[in-house]
């Protein structure tokens, strides 16, 4: 966060929402990125196969993140790192019951992402069923 003061009024910058107080109340202004999801953050989540891991053993239920650790052979705090990318790009969800985390999987962010793809599917769909064609001529 970022203060910058202006006589009586303090606005906060942060990536996903602007925040104005001034004396005595609040103002909420919502910005672009708050409705859609970044997809730098997404596709970066995605970059890595124990995020990948982490979001696929989330697709079947929410979990612990001693669960989501158990199948790896790292520390806690790396998997705790690997969470939070995956929370910073808003594609998990977390809560607290007692002294436990439970995350789950926010598919909202993964359409984000799965849009932006298809939008780019009409200029290889055409190359690769070329391909599939010379592919199977070369077999027969």
């Amino acid at each position: 966060m970022w203060p910058r003061s202006r006589a009586s009024t303090v606005t906060f910058l942060t990536e996903w929402r602007l925040l104005t107080r001034n004396i005595g109340h609040s103002t909420f202004n919502l910005m672009v990125k708050s409705v859609a999801y970044d997809l730098d953050r997404v596709f970066h989540a995605l970059s890595h196969p124990t995020r990948r891991e982490i979001l696929r053993h989330l697709t079947r239920r929410e979990r612990s993140v001693s669960e989501l650790a158990r199948p790896h052979e790292m520390s806690l705090v790396a998997v705790s790192k690997h969470l939070k990318v995956l929370e910073d790009a808003r594609l998990i969800r977390r809560r607290k019951g007692g002294s436990f985390h439970y995350l789950r999987l926010n598919p909202e962010a993964l359409q984000t992402a799965d849009e932006w793809i298809r939008r780019y599917e009409q200029f290889w769909s055409p190359r690769l069923d070329s391909l599939k064609q010379l592919l199977e001529q070369e077999d027969t």
